[in-house]
């Protein structure tokens, strides 16, 4: 893709690419450009992710007469968004 130019600030463009799409992004204002068929990929992603990234639960541990205290699980950190899991 020829160099970019952005239609808002007139700063230049870099490409990108996230989640198998390319992204071009303005170096000063950071605003993106998507080509059509980039823009209808990252969408069907998206779906996926929101599919994927339900809500999830551990197993309740079995108590017995020997435990002293239930076991913990570390809580994973995830993202709150696609954007965010595809910028972040």
């Amino acid at each position: 893709m020829d160099q970019m130019t952005c239609p808002q600030c007139q700063a230049d463009m870099v490409t990108h690419r996230r989640g198998g799409s390319t992204v071009v992004q303005c170096t000063a204002c950071e605003g993106i450009f998507l080509a059509g068929a980039e823009r209808g990929q990252l969408i069907e992603q998206e779906n996926d992710w929101h599919l994927s990234s339900g809500p999830s639960t551990q197993p309740i541990p079995r108590i017995t007469t020997d435990m002293t205290a239930p076991h913990t699980f570390a809580s994973a950190e995830q993202a709150r968004s696609y954007i965010d899991a595809l910028f972040g």
